[in-house]
């Protein structure tokens, strides 16, 4: 298992494959970080399905209002909602989307991130300076690259519990 160094800023993502471990980066996007932390912590991102996943590119997930599995789930709707939190500002960086790393997903307006983010499975630097990079898979890439892919997939995957390692009992 690898090592985490900060369990606080550290995301524990259980897929059907097994646990992926994701390092936030608080120093780089403060917001973004403490936004996924919140909603982890709700157990808002628990059972939400990746709506989007396209091969070479990214997964994406994290729609909270439309794309829970378990309440009221519509695939065609989701990838369409986000939390009842609000928008949160963009925290560009000079971090590159490398594979592995976590970006914030959004609309048109770079201040429209909410809950979801995607996972990048290459480098994607096409995408740097436009979309914030806040956390990084350090562990279960393998778990990422196995998500049935699709826009949405026929019968997508889903995570199925997101925690704050600081809240999981060792």
């Amino acid at each position: 298992m690898a090592e985490i160094k900060d369990p606080e800023n550290t995301i524990l993502m259980e897929l059907s494959g097994g646990m992926v471990t994701i390092e936030l980066m608080p120093d780089v996007a403060p917001l973004h970080t403490a936004r996924m932390k919140e909603l982890a912590r709700a157990g808002a991102y628990d059972n939400v399905c990746f709506h989007r996943v396209i091969e070479g590119f990214m997964a994406q997930t994290g729609d909270v209002a439309n794309g829970n599995m378990e309440k009221d789930f519509n695939l065609r709707a989701a990838g369409t909602g986000g939390s009842d939190l609000g928008n949160v500002d963009a925290e560009f960086s000079k971090l590159p989307h490398c594979r592995g790393s976590i970006g914030a997903a959004r609309s048109q307006n770079p201040n429209s991130a909410d809950s979801q983010f995607f996972i990048n499975f290459g480098d994607n630097d096409f995408l740097n300076g436009q979309y914030t990079v806040y956390g990084q898979v350090i562990e279960g890439m393998d778990h990422v690259d196995a998500i049935v892919r699709g826009e949405p997939p026929t019968d997508p995957d889903r995570m199925i519990s997101v925690k704050v390692a600081a809240d999981v009992d060792a």
